[in-house]
């Protein structure tokens, strides 16, 4: 009878021992599992970002392109014909595609900042929000310029307009309010 306690009371030890040891394996299996997925969506992250500056880079490029071409054109004399070359480029330069492929792009990469920046102020018009999205990638008025398809000047225009439709304090920067959202 001793000895049954004995050994009962051995295996029901084994037996908490080997628990013990599968649910570590378990939770070291599950930690694995989690680091993983981690630096799988942080890849994709990373991924989604850098798609997100070609594109970017790519429409600011265009844009360049064309307003060159468009200050070549218009020095060249030839009426009629010249005019509707100009209209096709300015059609071109204001294209809403270049803008709905970006947008698109940008929520993939930053999920739902569009959203939450119209929750905080409703009053942003579309090309309120379109600033506010470049603002949110960093870029200067120089590279916003272009994408907008008007001056840097015109650019802090419509900084100081868009600070003020916030009704953000003088001395906080919309540049950093837009990044720390």
């Amino acid at each position: 009878m001793v000895y049954k306690r004995y050994y009962k009371k051995q295996r029901e030890r084994l037996l908490r021992k080997k628990t013990r040891e599968f649910e570590l394996k378990e939770l070291e299996n599950n930690q694995k599992l989690m680091r993983f997925k981690n630096d799988k969506l942080r890849e994709d992250i990373e991924a989604k970002n850098r798609e997100l500056g070609m594109s970017t880079m790519n429409l600011i490029k265009k844009n360049e392109f064309l307003n060159s071409l468009k200050k070549e054109l218009t020095s060249v004399e030839d009426g009629k014909a010249l005019k509707h070359v100009i209209k096709i480029i300015d059609k071109n330069i204001n294209n809403t595609d270049d803008w709905n492929l970006f947008q698109e792009a940008f929520n993939n990469a930053d999920k739902d900042f569009l959203k939450k920046i119209k929750q905080l102020h409703p009053s942003l018009t579309a090309n309120d929000l379109r600033l506010c999205a470049y603002l949110r990638l960093n870029l200067s008025s120089k590279e916003i310029a272009p994408l907008l398809n008007i001056s840097p000047r015109s650019v802090e225009v419509k900084r100081y307009r868009l600070r003020k439709k916030m009704e953000l304090a003088h001395e906080t920067s919309l540049t950093n309010y837009i990044l720390e959202l």
